[in-house]
């Protein structure tokens, strides 16, 4: 695939990224705006290595086997739990099916 670039006109926005057929993988934009308001996830980003490992990833041609060999990383793992823990809060996963 091409590497992304942003148009002409502006920045690129999230239709940019997305094949069609992906909407349901969508976070709501006002999700990935709890992102920006979350302590921990400031925390973490501290951390030279992690803004490093990211830097790479945003730069990166192929990013799928980039993010494979950093899911092996304990810190991009944690940065990758808090993200998801935002987004997707664990309460709906602890409730037990009757």
């Amino acid at each position: 695939a091409a590497p992304l670039s942003a148009p002409a006109g502006g920045p690129w926005s999230v239709e940019d990224i997305l094949a069609d057929g992906e909407e349901q993988d969508r976070v709501p934009l006002q999700k990935l705006q709890l992102l920006g308001e979350s302590e921990e996830l400031r925390g973490l980003l501290l951390n030279p290595h992690l803004r490093q490992l990211l830097l790479t990833v945003d730069q990166a041609e192929d990013k799928s086997s980039l993010m494979k060999k950093y899911m092996q990383e304990p810190l991009f793992v944690e940065f990758a739990d808090c993200c998801l823990r935002i987004v997707e809060p664990p309460e709906k996963e602890n409730i037990l099916p009757e």
